[in-house]
């Protein structure tokens, strides 16, 4: 399997292969990614990523809190283990009808 790179704009291919990083896993099925990868893509200690099978390719994407409705990133808040912006919330209670 080859990991797939999602993000970053460091030129490299984005199939990951040929890239000349190579990672080892450990007995708990467990990689360490290479700081060029957690630094373009903005990972740090503590963030999730999402990991799903694209053929036969790992792809990882960094997990962002996001509105369940829109997609939209910010002014959001917690519904029923949801995030929904501030926008949809009125929407989704009729305060927005005229």
């Amino acid at each position: 399997m080859t990991i797939k790179r999602v993000g970053g704009g460091d030129g490299r291919r984005a199939g990951g292969r040929g890239s000349g990083i190579a990672r080892k896993v450990d007995e708990l099925g467990r990689i360490v990614l290479p700081v060029e990868m957690r630094r373009a893509l903005g990972l740090g200690p503590g963030d999730e990523v999402d990991i799903a099978l694209d053929d036969s390719a790992i792809v990882m994407r960094k997990v962002e809190a996001r509105c369940t409705f829109c997609g939209q990133t910010d002014d959001l808040r917690a519904f029923r283990g949801r995030q929904v912006c501030s926008s949809c919330a009125a929407e989704l209670s009729g305060s927005d009808k005229a």
